[in-house]
């Protein structure tokens, strides 16, 4: 998927051709020789090419989009959309886990707790940030600053990009299960705003862990699922080679789950990614969040845990006598809503 430069494979004629239009410009200046004709003939058939590439990818061409080296981590969010971030550490139990980052800051004259799952950009640093999947004293931690929140009446805005909680036996062995099983349950309640955005990956139950909220925004080129693509195909076929197979039948994709309810809404990216214009991009971002905020900060406690728990409940919702009926399953569903 990576060549060990940041370019995924279905890219590289991009980069390729991006880059003769970069040396062509450097030999004009250089040699003062006017070239504007075949570097205009270049870009034209560079913009066709992008789009004909990134126009039409596929679901696994997504998930190593959403796994690209180059994508923003959660503290450059925080840095580019936040004001006087004081990052907060410790579960106050066992330990501070470097694989989510969170903290009191300032959004437009609004206090938010902010809390974001942290990947690394060096090997060094992934290793120091266990490639973003957190041991259950960082759900714990998440938890501790959530309930801080809540104490004071601030919203809460979670960042999650992870390809799954640690699965490792020292993680088990300190209640990995429980700790995100505690999350869902107070997150469910919390007498707040809540605010979840899919910004990478959203890998399973590591991912749900602070993802339980009033609205829930994706990236248009991440990916949230209940397991990853390659995990999926060992398990159903015994052969991680069948990823490709795999996404396509999850339904991982931004776009596919807007249409099943999952998610509100849909953050765009330029064509090949955030990473290729991450400033205008996260811009876009800090207004999508600012307006779903604008309509959560007005509504009583009563109906913000109203609406998160009707969200939930509504996901994979089977009606009895559904299937070649419409009119059956909206009498049925307008007969439950009216019991509720």
């Amino acid at each position: 998927m990576n060549n060990g430069v940041g370019i995924l494979e279905f890219e590289k004629p991009v980069i390729e051709l991006e880059k003769k239009i970069e040396d062509l410009v450097t030999l004009a200046k250089t040699e003062e020789i006017d070239f504007s004709d075949e570097i205009q003939k270049l870009q034209e058939k560079c913009e066709k090419l992008k789009k004909y590439i990134f126009g039409s990818l596929t679901p696994i061409q997504k998930v190593q989009l959403a796994r690209h080296p180059k994508r923003p981590n959660a503290l450059e969010y925080i840095k580019a959309m936040f004001e006087n971030f004081l990052e907060m550490h410790g579960d106050r139990a066992f330990a501070d886990d470097k694989a989510i980052v969170g903290g009191l800051a300032g959004f437009e004259g609004e206090s938010v707790m902010v809390i974001g799952q942290q990947k690394g950009r060096t090997t060094e640093d992934n290793i120091m940030r266990n490639f973003g999947m957190l041991h259950p004293e960082g759900y714990r931690k998440a938890l501790r600053l959530m309930r801080l929140a809540e104490k004071f009446g601030i919203p809460v805005i979670t960042l999650i990009d992870t390809p799954g909680a640690d699965p490792g036996i020292g993680a088990e062995e300190r209640g990995q299960a429980e700790a995100i099983a505690t999350n869902l349950k107070m997150m469910a309640g919390l007498k707040v705003p809540v605010i979840c955005a899919v910004t990478g990956e959203g890998g399973s139950g590591g991912a749900l862990g602070i993802g339980v909220g009033n609205r829930v925004i994706m990236m248009e080129n991440s990916v949230y699922s209940v397991i990853s693509p390659e995990g999926c195909a060992s398990i159903l076929w015994r052969d991680s080679a069948k990823a490709a197979e795999a996404a396509e039948a999850m339904k991982l994709t931004a776009a596919e789950l807007l249409k099943l309810k999952i998610i509100d809404e849909i953050v765009p990216e330029p064509l090949g990614g955030i990473q290729r214009d991450a400033d205008s991009t996260i811009k876009k971002f800090k207004q999508v969040l600012l307006k779903h905020l604008g309509e959560l900060k007005g509504m009583p406690v009563k109906e913000l845990v109203e609406d998160r728990y009707k969200k939930f409940r509504q996901m994979g919702e089977f009606i009895e006598g559904a299937a070649g009926g419409g009119e059956a399953a909206a009498k049925a569903k307008r007969k439950r809503n009216k019991k509720q």
